[in-house]
């Protein structure tokens, strides 16, 4: 398994903090995958840009989609930039996978609507939980950006890696800009819907 599907793997698991959202999960999602490069290591980081290496590509499917979407020229492209490009639809795509892998599920679906999403019991289900359990380090920041909270309230051992904690930093840069932009527009959609109130 791979942090990308171990995070969200234990996204749905979470029960006490509540849903997370697509967006912010797609984000952490994208950065977990530069870390798994990282560590590869297919990628490097320089001056807070990624090159691309000339290693063979990792065996996953979507990390080798990932690794095969690097700007390959210089000046090479920022790991902000990569977590706004990559992050698209990024938990769509994983949710998919796992599906077709047999490790979540839907249930209680009907011919208009698919139901909703439930993991079932799996390998890959008990390992990520085994690594959550563990604390691990990247996947407890990650998913602690994400307001997912470990039952036994441990701290994780301190990241001593750069690079890996450039690449969470830039993680969550790109969630509170995300909520910024959503907060801006929830006071222009007040703003707009009083502005029509108004007129009534």
């Amino acid at each position: 398994m791979t942090t990308p599907r171990d995070l969200l793997i234990i996204a749905l698991d979470d029960e006490g903090s509540g849903a997370v959202r697509a967006g912010e999960l797609s984000l952490a999602l994208a950065g977990a995958e530069l870390i798994d490069l990282l560590r590869a290591p297919t990628i490097r980081l320089d001056g807070g840009r990624i090159v691309p290496g000339h290693l063979p590509a990792p065996a996953d499917p979507i990390l080798k989609e990932a690794a095969a979407s690097f700007v390959m020229a210089e000046p090479f492209e920022s790991v902000g930039d990569f977590l706004w490009r990559r992050g698209k639809s990024l938990t769509e795509r994983y949710m998919a996978a796992l599906e077709v892998e047999g490790v979540v599920a839907r249930r209680g679906g009907h011919l208009l609507r698919k139901g909703r999403t439930v993991l079932v019991d799996s390998l890959p289900r008990r390992q990520a939980t085994e690594r959550w359990d563990s604390a691990e380090p990247v996947l407890s920041a990650l998913a602690k950006d994400l307001g997912i909270r470990h039952r036994n309230a441990m701290d994780p051992p301190d990241i001593t890696d750069y690079a890996v904690e450039s690449v969470l930093a830039a993680v969550n840069r790109a969630l509170q800009e995300l909520e910024g932009e959503r907060q801006r527009r929830r006071v222009e959609q007040a703003a707009f819907d009083n502005i029509w109130r108004s007129l009534d």
